[in-house]
């Protein structure tokens, strides 16, 4: 059985992960602000050093594979506090137990992102870069700074921007850190999940709807006619963490029961040298 760190292991999702693992045989180093084997605020440098420091500890230095699952919604006022949770809380714990899942030989580590990246037409474009480059505080002046304008105000969301771009840049970190040599050619394996309309305290918090709230009525298209579930997330938590997903790294996958499909059929797959492509024809009848 292996050793895994899961953060946000105290609630949805990331106590849904922690619990599957367990279930499975295997030891979790759960990491959140409380009722978990480490208790740390990812939102400060000071947090995730103390994490990092306290799961290598427990761990013994070596690491089957770790799920970064914390995160804060869009109903939190403080909009830089989501950029520091969001972004920099999971890139800073991957960066730090990187070394304990190279050691394993083939160490896996899992990232939630949100289809909120691809469906919400708040990403900062300019937040995005400050964050990819590591700088947390521009990051945050920036955030803190788009928050106040009049066009960003969002009843039940004022984060809303910061949520959505702090979870694009993830995805965006993961895609090219993934097959960095530090990362592919040390045999640790890095992917992302992008969950969508999942019941949860936080999206409760940032939509203020109750487990009966009716998925017609949800601001995006709900295909299946349902919400997600915090197992569902788990499952696949779960797959990417396993041994046998030996083949996969860098990729992003929407758990979303459809919604980024319905809003956006044409985006996946983009066709890296588009030339000599027909443009595509509407079905005709059959002759």
């Amino acid at each position: 059985m292996g050793t895994f760190v899961v953060t946000g292991s105290a609630s949805g999702m990331g106590a849904a992960g922690a619990e599957r693992l367990r279930a499975a045989g295997h030891e979790v180093i759960g990491v959140d602000l409380r009722s978990a084997e480490v208790s740390a605020d990812l939102g400060t440098d000071e947090g995730r050093r103390h994490a990092v420091a306290e799961a290598l500890a427990l761990s013994g230095g070596t690491l089957d594979g770790v799920a970064a699952v914390a995160g804060v919604g869009p109903s939190v006022p403080d909009a830089a506090a989501v950029a520091s949770v969001n972004y920099f809380g999971a890139v800073a714990l991957l960066d730090g137990l990187r070394p304990a899942l190279e050691r394993h030989g083939a160490g896996r580590a899992v990232v939630i992102t949100s289809n909120s990246a691809t469906t919400v037409p708040a990403v900062d474009e300019t937040l995005a870069e400050l964050l990819i480059a590591g700088d947390e505080d521009a990051a945050r002046a920036r955030a803190a700074a788009a928050q106040r304008s009049p066009a960003a105000a969002v009843p039940g969301s004022p984060s809303l921007s910061a949520y959505a771009t702090s979870k694009f840049a993830l995805a965006r970190w993961v895609r090219h850190t993934a097959v960095t040599p530090e990362w592919a050619r040390r045999g640790i394996l890095l992917n992302a999940i992008a969950p969508g309309a999942v019941l949860t305290p936080l999206m409760t918090g940032a939509t203020g709807a109750a487990e009966d709230f009716d998925p017609d009525a949800f601001p995006t298209p709900m295909p299946l006619g349902t919400f997600g579930r915090p197992a569902d997330i788990a499952f696949w938590i779960e797959q990417f963490l396993r041994p046998e997903a030996r083949f996969t790294t860098g990729a992003v996958l929407c758990v979303d029961g459809g919604t980024d499909a319905a809003m956006r059929p044409d985006a996946q797959p983009t066709a890296m040298n588009p030339i000599g492509l027909r443009p595509r024809r509407a079905p005709s009848a059959a002759r």
